[in-house]
């Protein structure tokens, strides 16, 4: 069973395709984005992007987030979950401008598709 933490994790490791795979297991496993568990992790890194990926994916599946996400506070600094934005200007611009706000509200920046699967 994969965990929000381990898709957290991968994120912040910027295991891209990790990533992906897991989040497409994680929402098999998980049909009601309400019902998923805080996760064990006490890392406010880990913690604020478990949050903003259970907001994501509520978000885009049309269902209500975690009431736990709630109270995840933002990351003091910003993070971009994707690896070349740290290096390539219009990347990281299109992520400061585009990034879903779920991400957004956690200080944390990615492109507007990012997962977009879901």
């Amino acid at each position: 069973m994969v965990t929000l933490e381990q898709l957290a994790e991968a994120a912040l490791a910027g295991e891209a395709l990790a990533l992906r795979s897991l989040s497409q297991d994680w929402l098999r496993e998980n049909p009601r984005i309400a019902d998923c568990t805080r996760p064990c992790s006490e890392d406010p890194q880990v913690l604020a992007v478990a949050a903003s990926l259970a907001e994501l994916f509520a978000d885009r599946t049309g269902q209500p987030s975690p009431q736990w996400s709630r109270g995840i506070e933002p990351l003091a600094h910003p993070r971009y979950l994707v690896q070349a934005a740290e290096t390539m200007k219009r990347l990281r611009h299109m992520c400061d401008v585009e990034s879903p706000p779920s991400l957004r509200r956690r200080n944390l920046f990615a492109p507007a598709g990012f997962l977009s699967f879901a």
